[in-house]
C-alpha cells in the first residue's frame, strides 16, 4: 500500500468561534501502481484533500501513511523532504519559469535534492524523452504550445522518481486534443507503473482512469472505474 489515509478530518476557522467542516471521515487507500480519478465539483473538498495528499497541509483529525512512513508526526522540513522524493505535482497552469529552457525547468528539483549537474542534465533529458519533447529541450515555456507545457511540467514532475504522480485539473489549460494526448501520457506512464492521483471535475477526463472516487461536500464515495477505450 503507498498511501493510506484514514479518518480524515479537516477544519478551517473563521474567526474565533465559527468551524466550517471541509473533509469529513475521509478514508482512501491507494495501492502502488494505481490510477486514480478523485472527482467532484467546485467546493466539494478535492482540492483540500490533494493538498493533505501532497503534503502541503496537514488534517485536523486523522492518519495519513506514505509508503508505510507516518508523515503527520513530521516536522515541516521533513514534509518538505517527502515532498521532494515521494511526490510529483502537475498543476493546471503548468507553473514553469518562463525565461528557463525545458531542460532546467526539468531539472530543478534535481538541483534542491543535491543531485550534480552532469547528472541532473543526464536524468532532466531522458525525463523529456520519455514525454515525447527529445527535440524541444532547448525551448522556453513561451515557445511551446500548451500540451507540450504541460508534458514538461510531467517531466519535471517525474525526474526525481517520486511514489505518486499528482495531477491538479491537468487538462483544465489544454484544448481537447491536446487532453487526450495528455492523458494517452498518463495511460503510458501508468502501464510503466507510475501510480497517479488525478483531481478532475470532468467525467469525460476521470473515465481514463481505473479507479473512481467521488467526493460531494466534504465525503467521498468509491464507484467501479473502466480504463477508457480509444
Amino acid at each position: 500500500m503507498v498511501l493510506k489515509l484514514d479518518h480524515i478530518y479537516k477544519d478551517y476557522m473563521i474567526g474565533k468561534n465559527i468551524i466550517v467542516p471541509v473533509l469529513k471521515d475521509v478514508t482512501l487507500h491507494v495501492e502502488e501502481g494505481e490510477y486514480v480519478a478523485i472527482m467532484g465539483p467546485s467546493g466539494s473538498g478535492k482540492s483540500t484533500l490533494m493538498n493533505i495528499v501532497g503534503c502541503l497541509d496537514r488534517p485536523t483529525k486523522g492518519t495519513y501513511e506514505l509508503a508505510g512512513e507516518n508523515v503527520l508526526k513530521k516536522d515541516d522540513k521533513d514534509m518538505a523532504f517527502v515532498r521532494l522524493h515521494n511526490l510529483g505535482f502537475v498543476f493546471q497552469n503548468f507553473q514553469l519559469l518562463a525565461r528557463q529552457t525545458a531542460l532546467e525547468n526539468v531539472s530543478l528539483p534535481l538541483v534542491y535534492a543535491g543531485v550534480k549537474k552532469k547528472e541532473r542534465m543526464k536524468r532532466a533529458t531522458e525525463a523529456l524523452t520519455r514525454v515525447g519533447l527529445e527535440d524541444r529541450i532547448t525551448f522556453t515555456p513561451s515557445q511551446l504550445s500548451g500540451g507540450q507545457k504541460q508534458r514538461v511540467a510531467i517531466a519535471r514532475a517525474m525526474v526525481n522518481r517520486p511514489k505518486i504522480l499528482l495531477a491538479d485539473e491537468p487538462t483544465g489549460a489544454l484544448d481537447s486534443k491536446s487532453s487526450t494526448q495528455l492523458m494517452d501520457l498518463f495511460e503510458k506512464l501508468n502501464e510503466e507503473g507510475v501510480t497517479i492521483i488525478m483531481i478532475t471535475h470532468s467525467p469525460e477526463i476521470a473515465a481514463y482512469a481505473k479507479r473512481t472516487v467521488d467526493i460531494f461536500d466534504g465525503e467521498i464515495s468509491e464507484r467501479g472505474g473502466d480504463t477508457h477505450e480509444n
